[in-house]
């Protein structure tokens, strides 16, 4: 096969370009990439394409064949030591006469965490982590929120006009951002486990928060907030394709009824001051293996979950335009009792998105 540029991490960068190949079709899975090489010559390579498919490592051996041994495996994530769908990768490796074993970051499932590793070196192989270990946690907020706190990474996508409006005072929203901005939007549904929204939304925009990409062979779960099931069996949030889920606080039957004919899943989650409760719903969709939530939503979501401390990322898509006095806001948030007390970001990235400023957000360390 072809041989790696520049020195031998360029092997990882190369199993980083692999596992990317999976953004959107590894779901719940990580996605990993592996390179097989001696020295600087590539001798077999491989990537996670879906959950039950052949692991990165599988498909990097099966391609190597007998090159495979003595070889050093890079890999993106710690070759796993358990029987899931698939046998352990460790064992995969050992099997095939692997030399070395270099992976980027450690598995934080506790099905494996260092157990591959343990494995590996067990048997006599070289093992290194650590190795562009930054990269491919970025690669995997989702699985890695999902396996270490029970949760997902809550990404909450907003669009604004540079006054912070996001609609005019009647409702009228679209579109404050242009069509390049909607469809970068469209290729954040496609790597996201589900795509969540409040009921207030879906009675007021009627959206579908579906993915209408070409070749797209994934749909994320539609999840819909609505304690009171509001929801009519006519929204479009609940034709295909894709699944849906209601969460509600108090069963109506007639009307849980009305939206399983319809083709929605119904569930009773916890309630906390009328509203579901955040953090049980994010419990709940953990327990559905899914990895990253996008959040899709008007003001009041929006505000309850950054005043809850559950945002993860804040995706603000920035029109240059200006929506005036009245305008809807943001997030319905609290004024803060000092400047002290405001809610502060860290620009993590910015991008010019067809005319449209693009800034990703995290919360600055101790507010969520």
């Amino acid at each position: 096969m072809t041989a790696a540029p520049g020195h031998a991490a360029g092997h990882m960068t190369r199993a980083l370009e692999l596992a990317r190949r999976g953004l959107w079709t590894t779901d719940p899975n990580p996605r990993v990439g592996c390179v097989l090489a001696h020295g600087e010559r590539i001798v077999g390579e491989g990537w996670h394409e879906f959950a039950g498919g052949p692991h990165a490592e599988v498909v990097a051996l099966a391609a190597a064949g007998e090159a495979a041994r003595g070889a050093t495996a890079w890999i993106t994530l710690e070759p796993c030591c358990h029987h899931g769908r698939t046998p352990p990768c460790s064992d995969a490796l050992i099997a095939a006469g692997i030399g070395r074993v270099v992976y980027a970051m450690h598995d934080p499932n506790p099905r494996v965490d260092g157990g591959g590793a343990a494995r590996l070196a067990a048997a006599g192989i070289a093992v290194e982590g650590g190795v562009l270990e930054r990269e491919c946690t970025e690669l995997n907020p989702g699985f890695i929120s999902r396996m270490t706190r029970g949760r997902p990474w809550v990404t909450v996508k907003l669009a604004a006009s540079l006054d912070g409006g996001t609609a005019l005072p009647g409702g009228e929203s679209r579109w404050i951002t242009g069509e390049a901005a909607r469809e970068d939007v469209q290729r954040l549904r496609a790597r996201s486990s589900a795509v969540m929204t409040g009921s207030g939304t879906v009675l007021g925009d009627d959206p579908r928060l579906d993915v209408r990409l070409p070749g797209a062979s994934r749909q994320p779960l539609r999840v819909v907030l609505d304690s009171r099931l509001r929801t009519s069996p006519a929204a479009r949030i609940l034709a295909p394709p894709g699944k849906a889920l209601i969460l509600c606080t108090e069963l109506d039957d007639t009307r849980a009824e009305a939206l399983r004919a319809a083709g929605a899943e119904v569930a009773v989650v916890a309630g906390r001051a009328g509203n579901v409760d955040l953090e049980a719903v994010l419990m709940l969709l953990a327990a559905r293996q899914v990895n990253e939530l996008l959040v899709e939503c008007g003001a009041g979501l929006a505000g309850a979950l950054l005043t809850a401390g559950l945002v993860d990322e804040l995706l603000l898509y920035v029109a240059p335009t200006l929506l005036g006095r009245g305008a809807r806001r943001l997030a319905d948030i609290d004024a803060p009792a000092s400047m002290a007390e405001r809610l502060e970001f860290a620009i993590v990235e910015h991008e010019d998105v067809g005319g449209d400023l693009l800034l990703r957000l995290r919360p600055r360390p101790g507010q969520g």
